[in-house]
């Protein structure tokens, strides 16, 4: 079937239904009726003679049909999108759309991007913060910078840096701090990725304690925990030199673990545009090595890790 012959607003109908898994949703985003849009749908089901959802008692669920469309006219709606907001006010600019971990956003990239603004004006660059999770395709990302191991399915993932986690804490606190053992005493404050600390505790090579102390989704609300003496937050460090640095936090040890490093990813179905090139090839060049001005890191009672407990 040609494309032409099939009707715009079906498709966007279809769309949105998809992402909503409503037909009510749908048409709440659409300013039409719940009617119109199962209409629409209806229609453009009959015109390609294939059943796009399963209607259920309590919702929509796709078909195989319907999960092999959804993503392409997901794509082709937010390409559409993308460059018509490139004539608004009737200056011309690439829009690129970066999802970022909030922890690096603020702990690495927001003191940097100046210079990407200086060297590209003509990019309209627009951030979106999460804590990790996020869907690239249907939140309408070109890239987003993630924290793990660099293994997502349909994705191309290209390393950026490591971010090993050590214990930090006020230093009110690190007072009662002598050795790791001492933490036995102390509130633990964990993310929601329960290995960490069982791990660090194994590359100290003392005995884990009972875990206890609040539990957060982030490492920035866990660092603000622990140096307003909350407790004792292990975190990726490197994100936190200005903190550390300043003394507002202190890594009472140095012992560190890695879990995972900071990825730039994108779609593999995606194809990369000028602006995104642009925003990798600078990317890439703030984390090539070279000299750099590292403000220390005051440690209280640095002690010797085993080689497998560091990056």
């Amino acid at each position: 079937m040609e494309i032409s012959q099939l009707p715009l607003n079906a498709l966007r109908a279809f769309e949105a239904s998809a992402r909503h898994t409503s037909f009510t949703r749908a048409g709440l985003e659409l300013r039409v009726t719940q009617t119109a849009i199962s209409h629409q749908v209806k229609a453009l089901e009959d015109a390609l003679g294939v059943t796009l959802f399963k209607r259920l008692p309590r919702g929509l669920s796709l078909t195989d049909e319907g999960n092999a469309l959804l993503p392409v006219l997901t794509d082709a709606f937010h390409r559409m999108s993308t460059t018509l907001s490139q004539f608004e006010e009737g200056n011309f600019s690439e829009i690129l759309t970066v999802g970022v971990v909030g922890t690096f956003a603020i702990g690495w990239l927001l003191p940097r991007l100046s210079g990407f603004k200086r060297a590209n004006p003509h990019i309209d660059l627009r951030l979106k913060t999460n804590n990790n999770r996020s869907d690239i395709l249907l939140d309408g990302l070109d890239f987003f910078i993630r924290f793990g191991d660099g293994a997502w399915h349909g994705t191309e993932a290209t390393h950026l840096i490591d971010a090993p986690l050590s214990p930090v804490c006020s230093p009110a606190f690190c007072d009662s701090l002598a050795t790791p053992t001492d933490l036995a005493r102390a509130e633990l404050l964990r993310s929601y990725r329960i290995d960490e600390w069982p791990r660090w505790f194994a590359a100290a090579g003392v005995d884990m304690p009972n875990l206890r102390g609040w539990m957060f989704d982030s490492s920035l609300t866990l660092m603000e925990a622990a140096a307003r003496g909350v407790g004792v937050a292990l975190v990726p460090v490197s994100m936190f030199t200005p903190e550390i640095a300043s003394g507002r936090i202190i890594q009472p040890f140095e012992i560190s673990i890695s879990t995972g490093s900071y990825w730039l990813t994108r779609l593999k179905s995606r194809s990369e545009t000028a602006s995104m090139t642009a925003f990798r090839h600078w990317l890439l060049d703030q984390v090539a090595p070279g000299p750099a001005e590292v403000p220390d890191r005051p440690a209280r009672h640095p002690l010797a890790a085993p080689d497998t407990a560091r990056l």
